[in-house]
């Protein structure tokens, strides 16, 4: 899943594809790097990030939807919290909704996605960007994420959609600290159990420059780790602004694996 960034603040890119004429250039570059889904979003979810204005958050991400959907033969999901942008992105052509809010207990946003019959990335998160990293605390992480997984599959099937339009990300950076988030990687496994395909976005994330003391620019081999563990614990769909060297190491990951296995 190649991440596009239609945001002047995200922190892996810091505005480069803000205009949707660069955006739209960098999803065709992706594609051609070997990208299978697309995940459009017009509102940064970084720690402390400012919330956007529906208005302008449809103005960023639609016209951005409307033309890759006529050129590009891969599903386009929308990253976003807001029930309007996910009607209007579905509206235009987009068929998956990545919702870093799945802990809304409004049921706006699912019964949009059952209306559609939209795939649905149902990610754990504690609080908002703006209050999520304060003071996280779990008694068992990876015991408490899938508990709430389990709980969010009965709501969602309460709203109409169906097990099988469901993956589960575990929020990595989402309401955790470093610990949490080296627990739930070597826990991954554990989620298996649940029968529905498990989506990872670790991709340059600060958790990695806390453990290793890298920067931005110097955290892609840590995150090619992440991923090819993640491959071997079982999960489906990583995400990732670094599409080539991901495809690499995943296909080789899987290469092996599927020798281990005969």
């Amino acid at each position: 899943m190649g991440v596009v960034n239609v945001t002047p603040d995200s922190f892996s890119d810091g505005g480069k594809f803000f205009d949707p004429a660069k955006a739209v250039a960098h999803a065709l570059e992706l594609v051609a790097q070997g990208a299978e889904i697309l995940d459009l979003g017009g509102e940064s979810t970084r720690p402390g990030a400012e919330p956007v204005g529906e208005t302008e958050e449809l103005h960023r991400v639609i016209p951005v939807v409307e033309q890759l959907v006529s050129r590009v033969k891969i599903p386009l999901s929308v990253d976003t919290m807001k029930p309007a942008v996910a009607r209007a992105a579905l509206q235009a052509g987009a068929s998956i909704v990545n919702d870093v809010a799945a802990n809304r207990e409004d049921d706006a946003m699912w019964r949009i996605v059952a209306e559609f019959r939209a795939g649905y990335i149902c990610m754990h998160a504690r609080g908002t960007p703006q209050t999520m990293q304060t003071n996280p605390v779990y008694a068992n992480v990876v015991r408490e994420v899938g508990e709430f997984f389990s709980g969010r599959l009965e709501k969602l099937n309460a709203s109409g959609v169906t097990g099988d339009q469901v993956a589960l990300d575990v929020g990595i950076g989402f309401g955790k600290t470093l610990e949490h988030n080296l627990q739930l990687l070597a826990g991954l496994r554990s989620f298996t159990t649940l029968r529905r395909p498990l989506v990872l976005g670790v991709s340059r994330k600060s958790f990695i420059g806390k453990l290793l003391g890298t920067d931005l620019a110097a955290r892609l081999p840590a995150s090619l780790a992440c991923a090819c563990l993640a491959v071997e614990s079982g999960v489906q769909i990583i995400r990732t602004h670094d599409v080539a060297e991901t495809v690499q190491a995943v296909r080789m990951t899987e290469a092996v694996l599927a020798r281990t296995k005969k």
